[in-house]
């Protein structure tokens, strides 16, 4: 799987709410494109990108196309993204420590009256 086809299927707001409705379960085409709003063939074009990503497999059940979420795309992103989310998340300790600081420099709000 290539990279730049990974994050060019990834880059559409379309593909990224299949993939999060592929996350849930297996679906036939039929069903995507219900849930998605889009028509069959703009549906299949993002499956094909999908697809050729490496992000979803495809089986045959009788008349249906159904697709599933291949996992192991998203195990590379997200050990890719790993060193990010550690930066990530020491800023937004620093940020809570910091909110933590101005709301102890506030005075205190009387209790509401009844």
């Amino acid at each position: 799987m290539s990279d730049a086809l990974l994050w060019t299927a990834l880059a559409d707001p379309h593909r990224r709410a299949i993939v999060a409705l592929l996350l849930e379960r297996p679906r036939p085409v039929g069903e995507i494109v219900e849930a998605c709003g889009l028509s069959q063939p703009s549906t299949s074009k993002h499956l094909k990108v999908l697809r050729e990503a490496a992000l979803v497999r495809v089986r045959q059940d009788a008349q249906r196309r159904v697709y599933a979420l291949d996992p192991d795309p998203i195990a590379e992103l997200d050990a890719w993204l790993a060193p990010y989310r550690k930066l990530w998340n020491t800023s937004l300790d620093a940020l809570g420590d910091r909110l933590d600081e101005t709301a102890s420099d506030l005075p205190e709000e009387p209790a509401p009256k009844d």
